[in-house]
């Protein structure tokens, strides 16, 4: 009996262990395969697959980024620009559709109309800014390829062209500075003329006589003004030329002229001057001197009791008899004044200075010395 279980038990364990050998075989064979199908070779160190870049390519490359950078930048420098010059056209639009807008009634237009030219100053002046900006940012950029960059600089032109036909506007509406009022004369007519009552007797034996001017045209002889007397109705003259300016003293044969001084719409400042001792007379225009000489009516006084008159010359034996409409002057005149002495350069500047209208002559003094208009002419401010 004992003997049956001995043998038995020891069957049992050999049946055992051959079961193990076989399950730890079929491990270790499934592992080898495993194994063998993930790592092909014996060597674990993985292959590197950057490939080191040679000089050419790297220099192709900054090549590249460059050129991408330039595309960028030159784009963004193309949006800005275009964009200025849509403001400045919607600008410039806004200014000529506000100008071309009906005037209030007349008192109310002139008080606003003051305010609209300082205005219109303002933004020519911000306008201005903002061009010479771009004009720097042209400067400084390279120049591409195509045409893009030749419709965008005629458009900057174009610009230009508009701002300074506005100032242009401005800046002939406005009086000269520190004038407050000027003599408007609206047309040629030899009934339309402004008669002078001097502070103190004309009797001069030097003098210096300063004046603002602004044509609408010039003829072969233009008055701006002329002291005459019955005797020798061409005393003292100051008229315009074509583009020139013209002083007479003591008769027609004793001229100064001064050439290409005088452009029509626009405002100018005149001076002339003049003594007796040498005939030394002399012109300016706007605080330069544009001519001088000596010989012009030596030891000539001045004689008064003559017509002194702005925008004619004395023709007859009374104020307004004889006018010729030739000789008539059409524009406006302010700052009119005459002195018995010649001033210095220094004093003539002032003359043009910020406060030009409220410096007075000692025979004429602009704005105290009584001046009628007749015919037409009228004061403006």
């Amino acid at each position: 009996m004992h003997l049956s279980v001995i043998l038995f038990c020891a069957l049992w364990s050999a049946a055992l262990a051959d079961a193990s050998d076989d399950y730890e075989l079929m491990y270790v064979n499934m592992d080898n395969e495993i194994f063998n199908d993930l790592q092909p070779t014996e060597d674990p160190t993985l292959c590197s697959c950057r490939r080191e870049h040679s000089e050419w390519d790297k220099l192709f490359i900054m090549l590249e980024n460059s050129q991408m950078r330039e595309g960028m930048l030159l784009q963004a420098t193309d949006d800005v620009l275009r964009g200025e010059l849509q403001r400045l056209h919607a600008e410039l639009a806004r200014l000529a559709g506000s100008l071309g807008r009906p005037c209030a009634p007349a008192i109310p237009a002139e008080a606003g109309l003051a305010a609209t030219l300082d205005q219109l100053l303002q933004a020519s002046r911000d306008l201005s800014r903002r061009l010479a900006r771009l004009e720097a940012a042209e400067a400084r950029r390279p120049e591409p390829a195509g045409c893009a960059w030749d419709a965008l600089r005629e458009e900057l032109r174009l610009a230009q062209d508009d701002l300074s036909a506005l100032r242009g506007w401005a800046s002939g509406r406005r009086l000269p500075a520190g004038c407050e009022t000027a003599i408007l004369f609206p047309m040629r007519s030899k009934k339309i003329f402004g008669s002078v009552h001097p502070i103190r007797p004309m009797r001069l034996e030097s003098f210096s006589a300063c004046i603002w001017v602004k044509a609408t045209d010039v003829l072969n002889k233009t008055i701006l003004f002329s002291y005459g007397t019955k005797r020798n109705p061409y005393e003292i003259q100051l008229y315009l030329s074509s583009r020139s300016v013209v002083l007479v003293v003591g008769g027609e044969e004793n001229k100064l002229v001064a050439d290409t001084v005088v452009s029509p719409g626009r405002w100018t400042h005149l001076c002339g001057t003049w003594d007796s001792e040498q005939g030394r007379a002399s012109l300016w225009a706007d605080s330069e001197p544009v001519a001088a000489t000596v010989g012009k009516a030596p030891s000539h006084v001045i004689p008064e009791g003559g017509i002194l008159q702005l925008g004619q010359e004395k023709n007859g034996c009374c104020v307004g008899g004889g006018f010729d409409e030739t000789l008539a002057f059409s524009g406006k005149l302010t700052g009119f004044n005459i002195w018995d002495r010649v001033l210095s350069k220094e004093e003539i500047r002032e003359t043009r200075a910020e406060e030009s209208c409220h410096i007075r002559g000692n025979v004429v003094g602009w704005g105290v010395t009584e001046m009628q208009p007749h015919g037409g002419a009228q004061f403006i401010s």
